[in-house]
């Protein structure tokens, strides 16, 4: 979002403008009819007074359904007007609400896999479903419930002076009295809800891990330590939340004594002036009807600007989101050349050839102050398969996200195809690779689809082949079919099978380069042997980096790297490592035993 320096931005509304532009037509009829309601309204008590004293004081009911038609034209029109405008305002809302939480959710995929790991799923859905829902119901319902009670006010205190100057200025009263309220409590309420949209965002987060997190808690018995987690920041949500409501509580409170104190000194005064014969009865009711009316806009006018405090912070949380840096980004010379992820030019898209190269290239975290990688070079041929392998912690999988641009170099250069990967398109990359992850995600829908996010256009015959390079046609079989439902993350399927189905939708992609990370980690052996024996053909010219902890998947490579703190310290085909009688023996020795 844009920062805006208008009077808007007092409350963070500017920075909303570019959502609300598209319904400013909607926003009108809103106004509109919301001011001729609220204009209506005010000439019902006069209507009252007309009653009073020309029908029950003068005791004649002379022309009476003549009036009686006029008054009921006066309810039966606004109101029809009043649906007409509350059915565009409940629009609105629907509207904002499916625009802002597609702006987020599109901008989430634009970020590299580090902002996911810095920022939790429980806040990063706070801010997208509670933060949204909170801003566009104040846009919406707020806007046009303020129409009607300003119209209302204006109108209700043109016909109280024309009718009686001092009791228009005895109702009056209310105004400063509720601005010094206002004023008095204002910081103390933004503050409060600051710190009940943080907790909030917290107890999010503990939901989020209690639920995806289950399974290993109960391995761990951590059922105890969650359940106390979740208790003290449900606690400290709930103080919290207390005391907030206690302070806007507190203001209307205050300004409702205020309203009706008004109401008693009207009271008071109107029927002095109304035994002196000043006004007839029927126009102290008329006053009577205001100075009480008037209390309901006043009280809303508190409300509604407690909520503009309030979502002063939302706004600045969806800001935050929208405006984060990520550490993998297009330059604007490579986005007008290659586009971005949500509107590629493929046409611009260079055929990848598959040479891959680290050229000097040091990398740490963005927070981090130690260094992963340190000018580290290494060339992989096109065609070539190679196999990285080493301890934990090593730097393997850094080189699978160097490589992936899940992140960038700090410093150096990777290049593909004898070109820095950062002068073409992330996405351009992205479409070119075959990733098989440790972990792979499967996402909620049927067998058939996931398989084609490797591949859009395959046919099901394409699928079935696919299936069946990799072994896992048996597990189509067992779930009953290319249209059987995968739940969630792949719920209903074994991590084995979860990796078979990755294997078999890279495969679909016919990328140029394939990155296998720890890919056969969670399948028994004897499906490995099978899927060694199909992955010699899968990869046969391709570009191949595997990731290794079992050494006994990596035999067959063109050449094995040995990593340790991030440097390599040898090289060389399986037979010429176990000779070395190096590090690689060492590792392979200690599998074997």
């Amino acid at each position: 979002m844009k920062k805006d320096t208008s009077k808007m931005a007092f409350f963070g509304l500017g920075r909303l403008s570019p959502y609300l532009k598209p319904y400013r037509g909607m926003f009108v009829i809103m106004i509109v009819t919301t001011i001729a309601v609220g204009v209506a309204d005010t000439f019902l008590p006069l209507f009252q007074e007309y009653a009073i004293d020309n029908y029950i004081a003068a005791g004649s009911y002379a022309g009476i359904w003549l009036f009686v038609a006029i008054y009921a034209l006066f309810i039966i029109v606004p109101a029809a007007i009043d649906f007409w405008g509350s059915y565009t305002c409940c629009k609105v809302e629907m509207f904002l609400l499916h625009d802002l939480r597609g702006a987020i959710f599109q901008r989430l995929q634009t970020y590299s896999v580090a902002y996911f790991n810095e920022n939790s799923v429980g806040a990063l859905h706070s801010r997208t479903m509670s933060d949204t829902d909170a801003i566009t119901s104040v846009l919406s319902w707020d806007t046009y419930e303020g129409g009607y009670h300003v119209a209302y006010t204006i109108s209700a205190v043109i016909i109280m002076f024309l009718l009686n100057v001092y009791l228009a200025l005895i109702v009056l009263v209310i105004v400063p009295a509720v601005a010094a309220v206002y004023l008095l409590l204002r910081r103390r309420i933004s503050g409060r809800n600051a710190e009940v949209r943080e907790a909030n965002a917290r107890l999010t987060s503990d939901y989020n891990e209690g639920i995806c997190g289950a399974p290993t808690a109960k391995t761990l018995g951590m059922e105890k330590k969650l359940e106390k987690t979740f208790s003290e920041d449900a606690e400290d949500m709930r103080k919290k939340s207390v005391w907030h409501q206690r302070t806007r509580h507190l203001m209307r409170t205050l300004i409702t004594f205020v309203s009706f104190a008004a109401l008693a000194a009207v009271l008071w005064y109107g029927g002095v002036i109304t035994a002196e014969g000043v006004i007839l009865i029927g126009t102290l009711s008329v006053f009577m009807t205001y100075a009480e009316g008037l209390a309901t806009p006043v009280q809303w006018a508190a409300d509604a600007l407690s909520d503009l405090i309030s979502i002063k912070v939302n706004v600045k949380r969806i800001d935050a989101l929208m405006s984060a840096e990520t550490d993998v980004r297009d330059t604007p010379e490579v986005t007008k050349k290659y586009g971005d992820t949500f509107s590629p030019k493929k046409e611009n898209w260079e055929e990848i050839e598959g040479d891959i190269e680290f050229d000097g290239v040091t990398f740490r975290y963005p927070d981090g102050d130690v260094n992963i990688l340190e000018d580290f070079s290494l060339k992989i041929p096109r065609g070539k398969t190679v196999a990285v392998v080493g301890e934990t912690g090593a730097g393997k999988s850094t080189l699978i996200n160097l490589v992936c641009r899940f992140s960038d170099p700090t410093e150096g250069r990777v290049l593909i195809d004898g070109r820095d990967a950062r002068e073409r398109s992330v996405q351009w990359l992205h479409s070119s690779i075959g990733c098989v992850l440790q972990t792979p995600h499967l996402f909620s829908g049927t067998l058939r689809e996931n398989l084609l996010y490797g591949n859009p256009d395959a046919s099901d015959e394409d699928i079935e082949t696919a299936l069946r390079t990799v072994f896992a046609d048996g597990v189509a079989e067992r779930l009953g079919g290319l249209d059987a439902v995968i739940l969630e993350g792949g719920a209903n399927l074994s991590m084995g099978e979860r990796q078979l189905l990755s294997f078999a939708r890279a495969i679909l992609a016919d990328p140029k380069i394939f990155i296998l990370d720890e890919a056969t980690s969670s399948i028994d052996s004897v499906t490995e042997g099978l899927i060694q024996k199909a992955t010699g053909k899968i990869l046969e010219g391709r570009t191949s980096l595997i990731i290794a902890h079992r050494l006994s998947t990596v035999r067959e490579a063109d050449d094995i790297f040995v990593m340790d703190a991030g440097k390599i310290v040898e090289e060389g085909t399986h037979g010429e490592l176990l000779q070395m009688r190096g590090r690689y023996f060492e590792l392979y020795s200690r599998q074997l035993k």
